[in-house]
């Protein structure tokens, strides 16, 4: 029973972080994720299917949108290097 609440509470976590706005989101799922599964692994998760089903969507897009925000981060620390190279 403990392990389904704690799974419950992660899924729904995970939903609110799906929620917020580009930069917090990035460090909630970072949050997130030393929560949840620093210690224990995602195959620990004790929920219906149909919770699976959408703690498996959220994981896809929120992976998806890591790797988009992985690369406009690294687009904008290149745009200040050059910024700071034409100012010097």
């Amino acid at each position: 029973m403990e392990r389904r609440n704690r799974s419950l509470k992660a899924l729904s976590e995970l939903r609110y972080v799906d929620s917020l706005e580009s930069d917090e989101k990035a460090e909630s799922l970072k949050s997130w994720v030393i929560t949840y599964l620093s210690e224990s692994k995602i195959e620990d998760f004790d929920l219906p299917i149909d919770d699976l089903n959408a703690l498996a969507e959220l994981f896809y897009k929120n992976i998806l949108f890591l790797k988009q925000h992985r690369k406009n981060m690294k687009y904008e620390i290149d745009n200040h290097k050059k910024i700071r190279e034409f100012l010097q």
